[in-house]
Formats: structure tokens, sequence, C-alpha cells
């Protein structure tokens, strides 16, 4: 009897090969599985291992934060102070236009700095000018320094016994201008807001760097020396214009010129607007980077108590 493969012997071989092939297939298929799960687990280590790189690279950054010198809010501003040629220039610069004002005022008996205050007639009153001290006549930015260097902000003790210390320098042009002013017979008044228990030590302070003080009559008007003298200025301004004639002012901060300091930006704005035939002839503006009202009116003078809330204020009022 004859088989199938003596039959049809081309067939056989061909059923054959397909056999082969097809189980080649399966053992392939088998094979295929492991790879990809293979393929899954490294891709998934892969991902594990850029997280865990994210995550000590940010562990990294934030240890450097933490290790950085902070930045002082007043680093900057106290640094030009100290050590810009371009201060000492700006305020040599103003009080050698003064000396030019002065004797332009001195000759204008109609000629007045003070036309709030200055109401009743005071053409054949004597002449003085009104200055404010710090930052006007005398330099306080070690007070500064020292704040930069510890992380702290102004307090009213520690900046008393700064005071006390009497060790303030002149205002780069100021001594000269004062002395000058004396010797053509003006009285010089310096109003400050300095509390009035500093008295005694801003008159040593002064007369030890030879600003003239006279001993007649109280020409050093500070802050609470009496009842109606607050942190305006008007009150004491009022006190010299009833007996001298106003010929300039001094001053480093806009409430050392009227007591229309304390509003808006916008309503500030104005106010140096509506003065504008005052400024640079008889009032002066020193520059002062470093603390003012000019800070207050940023926040409406409702500043946030923490310090960050604070500087993020101060990030939102950039003009960009």
């Amino acid at each position: 009897m004859k088989t199938f493969e003596h039959v049809y012997p081309r067939l056989s071989v061909v059923l054959i090969l397909i056999g082969a092939l097809t189980m080649a297939c399966s053992m392939r298929d088998i094979n295929t599985e492991p790879d990809k799960r293979q393929l899954r687990k490294m891709a998934a280590e892969k991902a594990k291992a850029e997280e865990e790189k994210a995550k000590a690279e940010m562990e990294k950054a934030k240890t450097a934060a933490e290790n950085a010198i902070p930045a002082h809010n007043n680093l900057h501003s106290t640094l030009w102070v100290q050590t810009a040629a371009e201060y000492d220039a700006l305020t040599r610069q103003a009080y050698a236009a003064a000396q030019v004002s002065l004797l332009a005022g001195l000759k204008d008996r109609k000629w007045t700095a003070a036309p709030v205050e200055q109401t009743e007639k005071f053409s054949n009153l004597p002449p003085a000018v009104i200055l404010d001290i710090d930052e006007t006549v005398l330099d306080n930015s070690p007070y500064q320094a020292r704040l930069v260097a510890e992380g702290g902000s102004f307090n009213p003790d520690t900046w008393a016994e700064w005071c006390k210390e009497e060790r303030a320098k002149a205002v780069p042009g100021a001594l000269e201008f004062i002395q000058f002013a004396a010797s053509k017979g003006v009285k010089v008044f310096y109003v400050s807001n300095r509390d009035a228990s500093l008295e005694e030590a801003t008159r040593n302070n002064l007369k030890a760097l030879g600003f003239p003080i006279d001993e007649d009559i109280d020409v050093v008007l500070l802050k609470k020396e009496e009842d109606n003298w607050g942190s305006k200025k008007g009150t004491r301004r009022t006190v010299v214009a009833q007996q001298f004639r106003v010929v300039m002012m001094f001053g480093d901060n806009l409430g050392d010129f009227t007591d229309d300091y304390k509003t808006s930006r916008a309503a500030r704005d104005q106010v140096v607007e509506d003065n504008k035939s005052y400024w640079g002839e008889r009032w002066i503006m020193l520059p002062n980077p470093t603390y003012g009202s000019w800070q207050g009116a940023i926040f409406d003078f409702n500043a946030p108590k923490d310090a960050r809330d604070r500087v993020e204020g101060k990030f939102d009022a950039l003009q960009k």
C-alpha cells in the first residue's frame, strides 16, 4: 500500500516547511512579549532616574539660596550715598546754586519761600533760611550701613543711640552754604523730625562740624518740642515766618516744604507741579534714596507689616 508521501512527495515537503515556519512564528511571538515588558521597565527606570535627578538639583538650588548672602533692601541706595561721586556732585551742586539764589532773595524784599506760612506783611522782617537736618545737613548713612550689615530695619531705639554718638558728618556742600548764609546776616533754622529728647546730641553734632547755632533764640526746632509740633512741620515753619522772612528752604523730603505730602503718588506729583516755580530757587531738594515719605506713598501710607509683603509691593510699583 502506498502512503501519502509516496503519492505526493513534493507536497509533503511543502507541508513540512509550512509547519516549521508556523512554529518559528509562534516562538517569535512568545519571545516578543518579554522584550516589550523589558522596554517598559527600562523606560520606567529612566523616568524615575530623571525625577530623582531633578529633585537633587532642586535641593541643591535651595541649599545655595539658603546659604547665599541676602541683598538688603537698602544695600544699593546706602552704597550710592557713601561711595558715588555723583551723590557728592549733586549735593555740592545744590548748595552752590543756593548761594546764588540766596543773594537774589536778599535783594528782593517781596521774596518768600513760605507761601503758606508767610501770610502777613514780611518785607521788613529779617531774613532766615530753614533747613531739615538728616540727609540735608547731616549724613546718617553709617546708621543705614549698620542696618544693612546686620539685616535690620529702622528702629527708634537704635536711631536714638546713633544720634547720641554725635558722629554724623556734614552733607557735602551744606557747611559752606550755611556759613555763607550766616555771613550775610541770615538766621539759620534747623527744623527736624528728630525727637526733642535728642536736641542736646543734635546741637553737639552740628557745633562740632562748624555749623552756626544761634544761642539767643531756639533755632533747632525738633518734633514734640511743643505740643503741636508733630511730624508735619507747618507749625514750626509758621513760628519762624512770624519773626523772619523765609528766603529759602532745604530738605530731602516733600514734607520739608509742605504739609501736603501724605497723599497718593498722583497727588504728590501734583504738589510738585503746583510749586514748580519754587524748585531750584527758593526750595532746594537734596537726594535721599534710603528712606522718606516716597516709600510710604507706594502703599498709600498703609504699608504691610510683613517685610516680604512690603518688598512685593515695591516690585508691583515698578513701571515696566
